[in-house]
C-alpha cells in the first residue's frame, strides 16, 4: 500500500490531478486511488483546491525542511580540502566576484541581462567563463582581494552552485586561476558526483 501511496504523490507532485487523471496515470482501480488520495491529504501530504485537483500538500514542505540539504551535505565533505574564507552558504551580491560570474555565465539569458546592467563584468568575461569553465576576479568584489570559482552542477548538468577560494592578493595572487582552477574543478566535480 505504501508503493502505491507513494505513487499517488508523484503524480500530483506531477502536476495537478483529479480522480480520473489519477486513476489514469497510476492505473489504480477509482475506490483505492480515491481512499489513498483523501488519506494522503487528511495527513496535509496532499491538497485538494478548488478545482477538485490534487496537489502537493503543505506537509511535504515540512518534512523537506527537516532533511539535510544534499548540497550542503557533500559541501561539507568536499570544502575541507580547499582553504575556504566565506562561509558555506553566505549570500553575496551577482554583480561582482568569481562566484557571481560563474554562476551568471550559466544563467538563463534574460537573468545575464538583467546582472549585466549593474555588474562589474561583461558579456565578453561571461563567455570566456564558459570556455575555460572556471572564473576569476581581482579587487572586483573588495579592494585587495582576489578569488577564483568553478560550477558546481546537479545530477541534471545544470548548475545550481559555485565552488569559491578567495584571500587577500599578497596569497592568492593577481591571477589566481592558475594556481586554484585545477583544485576548484576537482572539488566541483566531487560535488556533482555526490549529488
Amino acid at each position: 500500500m505504501l508503493d502505491k501511496a507513494v505513487g499517488v504523490l508523484r503524480v500530483a507532485a506531477a502536476e495537478p490531478v483529479g480522480l480520473a487523471e489519477l486513476c489514469e496515470r497510476t492505473g489504480l482501480p477509482r475506490a483505492t486511488a480515491h481512499r489513498l488520495a483523501v488519506g494522503l491529504e487528511v495527513h496535509g501530504l496532499l491538497h485538494r483546491g478548488s478545482d477538485g485537483k490534487w496537489r502537493p500538500g503543505p506537509a511535504l514542505a515540512e518534512l523537506a525542511a527537516g532533511g539535510v540539504d544534499p548540497l550542503l551535505e557533500a559541501a561539507a565533505s568536499v570544502l575541507p580540502r580547499l582553504r575556504d574564507t566565506v562561509p558555506v552558504g553566505s549570500r553575496l551580491p551577482m554583480t561582482a566576484g568569481s562566484g557571481a560570474k560563474v554562476l551568471a555565465a550559466w544563467s538563463e539569458p534574460a537573468v545575464q541581462r538583467s546582472l549585466l546592467a549593474d555588474a562589474r563584468f561583461n558579456e565578453r568575461a561571461l563567455v570566456d567563463v564558459r570556455r575555460r569553465g572556471w572564473a576569476q576576479s581581482v579587487a572586483e568584489r573588495e579592494s585587495g582581494v582576489a578569488s577564483v570559482s568553478a560550477p558546481v552542477r546537479d545530477a541534471g548538468g545544470n548548475v545550481v552552485a559555485a565552488v569559491s577560494v578567495s584571500g587577500p592578493i599578497e596569497r592568492i595572487g593577481r591571477r589566481p586561476g592558475v594556481r586554484w582552477a585545477a583544485d576548484l574543478l576537482a572539488a566541483a566535480e566531487a560535488l556533482h558526483h555526490r549529488l
